[in-house]
């Protein structure tokens, strides 16, 4: 029997299959149209320490084999999340993980702070890595001090798992994910998306108000896999695989590269049970090659080889 579960930090997770941030609204919204408690966790539409209208429209273009974003962590703020969102997802068999942003270490601390206390947040992601937002944004996730200081007063505030969501828009994501892992860091999600621009040749503009955006989709995955498979090398903590996940097989891909969990994330825009779907393709695969853990994939690039068992069953 395929074991599917692992830990991240002192949480359990049923299953490795996990619906990225932003793209999931803040856990109750899809109940309708898809089976949450199949899922391995739900990470929250981003929560700041007060509402925010986000940026102006038009914020999001659909691109080549992808979408650019500009929303600008337009949300619910974390007291109204407090009063309205966690009596609803309280009721749900599934992982809840708070993603926080912040444009300063002390806000960051106090959104943390006013969560942790509740049972129905299992863990905390730390978006660091914004390109969307004038304050704060990229300034955490592009410099390792702030990095560094950021996790480790975190982890003083917390024993719940604190996953680091780091940005592709640096040269070497590997030196910030050993700066996350040295300061506290349970795990690290890799990666955001990437810096993109669209343009009206018509009119000459952009094609959405800020100018340019968070790039994510299919477009990113082969940029993803190398982050992901660079990061996986570089600390031994989890690494949470995103960035252009469809389906099973991209799922399997990121596994084989290195990370050790994935979320989905803009496909959701396409059909909400993506997710669960992967979930289900992921165990039947495993049961075809008679895996008794995913943890024998995960990691195991044959790097110089021209075939493997796995390329001859597809």
């Amino acid at each position: 029997m395929l074991i599917e579960s692992f830990k991240i930090g002192n949480v359990n997770f049923k299953n490795r299959v996990f619906v990225a941030s932003g793209t999931f609204g803040y856990g109750n919204d899809v109940n309708s149209l898809v089976d949450v408690n199949k899922l391995g966790a739900i990470f929250t539409k981003s929560l700041s320490l007060k509402p925010r209208d986000g940026n102006p429209s038009p914020r999001i273009v659909e691109t080549s084999s992808g979408m650019l974003n500009s929303i600008g962590l337009a949300n619910i703020g974390v007291q109204k999340f407090i009063n309205e969102k966690i009596p609803l997802l309280k009721n749900l068999n599934v992982n809840i993980i708070a993603n926080i942003a912040a444009s300063s270490l002390k806000e960051y601390c106090l959104v943390v702070e006013k969560l942790n206390p509740f049972e129905t947040v299992k863990g905390f992601e730390i978006n660091i890595s914004c390109p969307n937002v004038k304050d704060g944004g990229l300034l955490f996730g592009t410099d390792i001090k702030l990095v560094e200081k950021l996790t480790m007063k975190l982890r003083s505030l917390t024993k719940k798992p604190l996953i680091i969501k780091l940005t592709p828009n640096v040269t070497f994501i590997s030196e910030y994910a050993r700066a996350a892992e040295n300061s506290g860091a349970d795990a690290v999600s890799v990666i955001n998306t990437l810096v993109g621009m669209a343009i009206n040749y018509k009119t000459r503009k952009p094609k959405i108000s800020t100018i340019t955006g968070g790039l994510s989709g299919p477009a990113i995955k082969p940029i993803a896999l190398a982050k992901v498979y660079e990061t996986a090398k570089a600390v031994k903590i989890p690494v949470i695989g995103i960035g252009g996940i469809m389906n099973w097989i991209d799922a399997i891909e990121f596994f084989i590269a290195g990370a050790s969990a994935i979320q989905v994330g803009t496909a959701n825009y396409i059909n909400p049970s993506t997710g669960v779907g992967i979930a289900d393709g992921i165990v039947k695969y495993c049961n075809q090659l008679k895996l008794k853990n995913i943890n024998q994939l995960v990691g195991s690039l044959e790097v110089g080889k021209s075939s493997s068992v796995i390329d001859s069953w597809l």
